[in-house]
């Protein structure tokens, strides 16, 4: 999104007013029109220095009932779309969820997802890989967790970390049992391509790609990492090596810039979002998630009219029982 946002300012906040009266049709015409601007799509001339961290808007604490009303509709709209998908059995949708440390991927990931059944949902967290997964190609630890069909994946974390931490510290590459003769310097520019394909594939097969890249700035994170030190429920979430990666963000938004500008695609697009805001977020990723069901065109399956005859058979029989 470009940075002038007083526009969206306004259209975000007639939305948190206007949404509870909308009819499904005009929900979603919302949330495609307000997730647009955070959708990559083709990654050429993708620049990170072109989109936000902070929301465009600032509504204070008189508007924090408003945000909280549209993500709960945001969530409702999303559980009536995965009820559908899972019954359909034929799609199937991944989302990955990809960010610096505290950037919000565990709760964006807890509160959007949070009114969908969770016989229709599947959660994967990736961290260092392990040595059975050394002894494989390196998307192959991420492929034994892909969404079955009617059912939505999350990956909290994913073979992106190989475009990430990987490259960021090329030392963990050279422990990853590959062939001397395969370390050239094309070897991002393959990994890209190798990735592209594989998205590819999916998407001919069925599952829909959704990429997030929570984008929150340094000076957010150095907030939320004193708040985890100083808050004793938030200890377990900070470690020193968390700080320490801190030292290489340069690094890791150079990283980051590359594999959007490589890997985003029409079909398998990355959303950049505004991320130091963490309603906003949440709300910003929820559009996007029905956006994309919206556009498979879903629908329950069709019963045959002896499936109904049955059906009514059946229920005449149950009101003939004698109580």
């Amino acid at each position: 999104m470009s940075k002038s946002n007083k526009k969206e300012q306004n259209d975000f906040e007639e939305k948190l007013i206007d949404l509870s009266t909308l009819s499904k049709k005009e929900l979603v015409q919302r949330a495609k029109k307000f997730s647009k601007q955070y959708c990559v799509g083709d990654g050429k001339g993708f620049k990170l220095k072109d989109y936000e961290t902070k929301a465009s808007f600032n509504l204070g604490e008189e508007g924090k009932p408003l945000v909280k009303q549209t993500l709960e509709i945001g969530v409702e709209a999303l559980a009536a779309l995965q009820d559908i998908l899972y019954a359909q059995d034929k799609w199937s949708v991944l989302l990955i969820f990809q960010a610096m440390d505290a950037a919000g991927k565990d709760g964006a990931i807890k509160h959007v997802m949070s009114g969908v059944n969770p016989q229709g949902c599947q959660v994967f967290s990736f961290k260092a890989p392990s040595s059975e997964d050394l002894d494989h190609d390196f998307l192959w630890r991420c492929q034994k967790h892909l969404p079955e069909r009617g059912r939505i994946g999350i990956f909290n974390r994913s073979y992106y970390e190989e475009l990430l931490v990987v490259r960021v510290h090329e030392q963990i590459l050279k422990s990853q049992k590959l062939p001397e003769k395969l370390f050239t310097k094309d070897i991002w520019e393959d990994r890209f391509e190798d990735i592209r394909n594989f998205e590819k594939y999916l998407n001919r097969n069925g599952t829909i790609v959704i990429k997030f890249f929570l984008n929150v700035s340094k000076k957010e994170q150095k907030e939320r990492f004193i708040e985890r030190v100083d808050n004793p429920d938030k200890n377990w979430k900070f470690s020193a090596a968390d700080a320490k990666e801190r030292g290489y963000w340069n690094d890791y938004m150079h990283a980051y810039e590359e594999l959007i500008k490589n890997t985003s695609t029409k079909k398998s697009p990355w959303y950049v979002i505004p991320a130091d805001n963490k309603s906003y977020a949440r709300i910003a990723v929820a559009s996007a998630i029905i956006t994309a069901l919206e556009e498979l065109d879903l629908e329950y399956p069709k019963v045959s009219q002896a499936k109904i005859d049955e059906l009514q058979a059946v229920k005449q029989a149950l009101l003939n029982e004698e109580d």
